[in-house]
């Protein structure tokens, strides 16, 4: 008896449902929308690199302008500035071309385009100095003047780059930047489970066909010669495989079959990875495995936030020794005792520190068992809570800064017996210590800080320190700074 086939089908995409009356936008049709979205993408490109080229350049001037006013009182000549500028633009343009950089699809999430532009940026300026000291032209230009444009030039173009970072959201919900085009190809449970049944096209996918393997070992050679067929057809950029790590044969020969067309393969994440965003292969050694998890900071991230942190407290030390010595002063003016008071924290990877504040209580506590200041405390000294309100008794801790047991800006350290009870009471806790804890945090701008009631209001500060560990950027960082010394929210709750 033959048994009859059962034929694979290709599921109908459904078509993307119009938009609402009161957003209907005239869209010309036929051929003229599918030019528009052809060269839009194209056009983005040139637009990516003349934004960068026009920040970098009106940087470099804006920047020699102000530097010249303040220190000749006259403008400088215009050609030198700019023929400096378009030096930095051109290595800062070819850097990002040669890494497809410019694609709209790379600037679709706001996220990561400062860290982008600062190595980009770094790589540039190192670039140009090296190539002026090759040709004996830096002594043209004063080291003032350099530095200027350092910090100018990097500030342009961090700007520009958030600029276009929302012009390629507008043309990705405006359709202008066409979607990535994905063939998904696996058992149909794993199908409807990974992708949904009536969504064809999100966050810059377009899933243009589902193919569903029959799940028998004899079915499997037809039913990829059928896949392969319908992804020549289709010519996805992607596709996409559903199915269950733990049928390593039928993934190994649906990746046989489809290596011999021209597409990226993505094998879908199984199970405890799906929370893994960042896994990836590595080896160590003879030992190949899937990395889930890395450190927050790069060796380059944690570079960049150490001489910040150097630069930023050496600095302020000396602009703020005066006032240090006032305010020790007027602490051991107000009541007896030391100007200082240490106490023991958890810093980077849990290690234990002594923390450096001026004194704000009558009392010192540091063991076992610590109770939080509260409003109005009667331990709190006079001269304490008004260093207390505006966060003055924690700048000693430029100094913790300094031995590099802290950084200007992280998760603020908790006393050890807050510590201990809550990375037991609370999940992922512990993950705040991933990083140096810091005088000032995202936690503190948003007003978290203060008294902890309940565990609630640790778990809403645990999110803002989690938030800042796993989205670090020296953007945010000068972020957080202004925010601290601006922001009223800031000192919400400090007494």
């Amino acid at each position: 008896m033959i048994r009859a086939r059962r034929k694979i089908e290709f599921e109908p995409v459904a078509q993307p449902a119009p938009p609402a009356p009161a957003r209907k936008r005239a869209r010309p049709g036929g051929r003229a929308a599918r030019a528009i979205e052809t060269f839009a993408p194209i056009g983005f490109i040139h637009l990516g690199f003349l934004v960068d080229a026009g920040a970098i350049v009106g940087g470099a001037y804006v920047s020699r302008a102000l530097y010249s006013l303040l220190t000749l009182g006259f403008l400088p000549v215009v050609e030198p500035v700019t023929s400096v500028g378009a030096l930095v633009a051109l290595l800062v343009v070819f850097s990002t071309l040669q890494r497809d950089g410019y694609d709209a699809r790379v600037f679709q999430s706001a996220s990561g385009q400062v860290s982008r532009a600062f190595s980009v940026w770094n790589f540039a300026f190192v670039g140009a100095l090296a190539l002026g000291f090759a040709t004996k032209t830096t002594s043209d230009f004063s080291r003032g003047a350099v530095g200027v444009f350092y910090v100018s030039g990097f500030v342009s173009l961090a700007i520009g780059r958030r600029a276009l970072a929302g012009v390629a959201v507008w043309m990705r919900h405006s359709r202008l930047s066409p979607p990535r085009r994905v063939v998904a190809i696996g058992l149909e449970d794993c199908l409807t489970m990974s992708l949904g049944r009536d969504e064809p096209t999100r966050d810059g996918v377009e899933i243009v066909s589902r193919i569903a393997l029959r799940d028998h070992r004899a079915y499997v050679a037809d039913d990829l010669a059928l896949a392969v067929a319908a992804v020549r057809m289709y010519r996805p950029e992607e596709v996409y495989l559903a199915i269950p790590w733990t049928r390593p044969e039928m993934i190994e020969a649906c990746v046989d079959a489809l290596i011999r067309t021209p597409v990226d393969i993505l094998i879908g994440a199984d199970g405890v990875l799906e929370r893994f965003e960042e896994a990836k292969v590595s080896r160590s050694g003879e030992m190949l495995g899937l990395k889930v998890t890395r450190p927050p900071l790069s060796r380059l991230q944690l570079w960049e936030k150490r001489a910040f942190d150097i630069v930023v407290a050496t600095t302020a030390l000396i602009a703020l020794a005066p006032l240090f010595a006032v305010i020790a002063f007027l602490v051991r003016r107000d009541t007896p005792g030391p100007a200082f008071f240490r106490q023991k924290r958890y810093g980077f990877n849990q290690e234990p520190f002594r923390v450096f504040k001026f004194r704000t209580m009558t009392t010192m506590d540091d063991g076992a068992e610590i109770v939080s200041a509260t409003r109005a405390d009667p331990r709190v000294t006079r001269i304490g809570a008004y260093l207390r309100r505006y966060s003055l008794d924690e700048l000693p801790q430029l100094i913790n800064v300094l031995t590099g047991e802290m950084s200007i800006v992280g998760p603020r350290p908790h006393a050890l017996a807050h510590d201990q009870r809550y990375v037991e009471r609370l999940s992922h806790y512990a993950r705040r210590h991933n990083v140096k804890p810091g005088i000032t945090g995202w936690a503190q701008v948003w007003g978290h800080r203060g008294e902890i009631a309940n565990d609630h209001e640790m778990q809403e500060r645990l999110e803002h320190d989690l938030y800042y560990v796993d989205n670090w950027s020296l953007w945010l960082d000068l972020k957080i700074m202004l925010l601290t010394v601006v922001s009223a929210r800031a000192h919400r709750n400090a007494y």
